[in-house]
């Protein structure tokens, strides 16, 4: 694509000329909006990647505000990055999209319940205490959905919102930090393991069974002192200060521990904070006191199932059950993992059913099913039924967001299909207990050896 930046305007401000890098390489092929979720739902162009590029380069190239047209373009957009895996040529469709919504942030004044609302979610999403606090307001406030859905304006908002709480909150966990875990037996390697802030609220039970699977098998885990939310909310609203700020103390976090007593990887349980952490040596590659330890940071950092490939897993559990496999958008587009999941799961001894239109996503996206329920609504149904041709017992996904978003679809169907994340699966193939989830759709555990016991008599 051509531009006609002036000198003056790429000097303006340090995000243009990764910027304009990135428009020069979009060639128009239109390959991105044969997989482009809004697209294929709303058929226009400018919510196409494509469509919206041509929105972003006007608007950065000429130094224009954010008008209203641009802004319900960019907010449809869920970031999923299934154009990047598409794109021939190369665009960073992400890093683009990211600058565009800092923009907006920027120069365009939102509705005053936007505003409101955005503020609210900063306020408690990335506070684990706050959320948990939110959280049981909502179990009380549940019964109130129906009738908040036919306010005006911000109805659908607030009725999602509280579809999306679950119908019971977890018991706080102990394996909470800052904390070390170290192996019963000999370590073979130390390894970081990101808390997050919405995930041990909403599901203690995933970082549990990570931290007893990398145990047994030798690894050493920490859950350092002050770490937290990884910014991906925020950076993801466009609120830049914020996420960096967020960045800058877990760089701060795992740094002490890198010049402590070492780390082998920094461990992600949630894809989608996954790709923000591998992407801090971007976002910090103007500020010279962090470029160099954001860029550490990131190079250690791995998706949990990644660093289980490195291991050797040693299944004891009779799992042969038929299960889907959905890969979040974060951990297929954002970090292009697409098969170590499943070969895992395989080793482990599920019989994995591949999703049709796996690559289209959910309509989790972060917040966006709280910021666009409509959409995202369409996308579940349309992800549920792709998901029941397989006729799965369980779904295993790597992302807390997509689990918080399937099990609201499959509550809606009666259909009761459980949703686990990856870890905990392997967990308890290898010898952890049973997860919850399972127990109440009545999996019953079976030792592996009953099954060789059997086939040997």
């Amino acid at each position: 694509m051509q531009t006609n930046f002036t000198s003056e305007r790429l000097a303006s401000d340090p995000r243009m000329p990764a910027s304009e890098k990135i428009l020069r390489t979009c060639v128009h092929c239109g390959f991105c909006t044969a997989t482009c979720p809004t697209y294929l739902l709303l058929g226009d162009e400018l919510d196409s990647p494509r469509g919206r590029i041509y929105l972003i380069k006007d608007m950065l190239e000429n130094g224009k505000p954010a008008t209203a047209e641009v802004v319900q373009h960019i907010d449809r957009c869920l970031s999923c990055l299934s154009c990047m895996t598409t794109c021939p040529s190369g665009v960073n469709y992400m890093h683009l999209v990211d600058h565009a919504r800092a923009h907006i942030e920027e120069t365009y004044t939102r509705s005053w319940h936007d505003r409101l609302l955005r503020k609210v979610l900063a306020a408690i999403l990335p506070y684990p205490g706050r959320f948990r606090a939110a959280m049981l307001m909502a179990l009380a406030a549940k019964p109130l959905a129906p009738v908040l859905g036919v306010l005006p304006v911000v109805g659908n908002r607030l009725k999602a919102m509280l579809a999306l709480a679950p119908a019971r909150l977890p018991t706080r966990s102990a394996m909470e930090g800052p904390q070390s875990f170290p192996p019963p037996a000999e370590r073979s390697k130390r390894v970081a393991l990101l808390s997050g802030c919405a995930q041990p609220v909403l599901d203690p039970a995933i970082n549990e069974a990570t931290i007893r699977l990398l145990n047994r098998h030798g690894v050493e885990v920490v859950l350092p002192k002050g770490e937290g939310c990884c910014g991906a909310l925020v950076h993801h609203m466009g609120q830049e200060h914020d996420a960096l700020a967020f960045a800058r103390k877990n760089v701060d976090a795992w740094t002490a521990e890198i010049e402590g007593e070492g780390l082998d990887a920094i461990l992600i349980t949630a894809s989608g904070c996954g790709t923000t952490i591998k992407d801090y040596g971007f976002m910090f590659r103007n500020e010279p006191a962090y470029a160099e330890k954001a860029a550490k940071v990131s190079g250690l950092a791995k998706d949990v199932t990644e660093f289980l490939e490195t291991l050797e897993l040693a299944p004891v559990r009779d799992v042969a059950m038929p299960i889907a496999y959905h890969s979040a958008c974060s951990m297929q587009h954002g970090q292009q993992l697409k098969d170590g999941p499943k070969r895992l799961l395989l080793g482990a001894g599920f019989k994995v059913k591949e999703v049709p239109e796996g690559h289209i996503c959910c309509g989790s996206a972060g917040v966006y099913n709280i910021l666009q329920p409509e959409i995202a609504g369409k996308l579940r149904e349309r992800k549920i039924g792709n998901i029941e041709r397989t006729k799965p017992m369980l779904v295993a996904t790597g992302n807390i967001g997509c689990m918080t978003q399937l099990a609201k679809g499959f509550a809606d169907k009666g259909s009761g299909v459980p949703v686990v994340h990856t870890a905990e699966l392997l967990d308890w193939a290898t010898g952890g207990p049973l997860p919850e989830k399972l127990a109440r759709a009545g999996i019953e555990d079976r030792p592996l050896r009953e099954t060789r016991l059997a086939a040997a008599e």
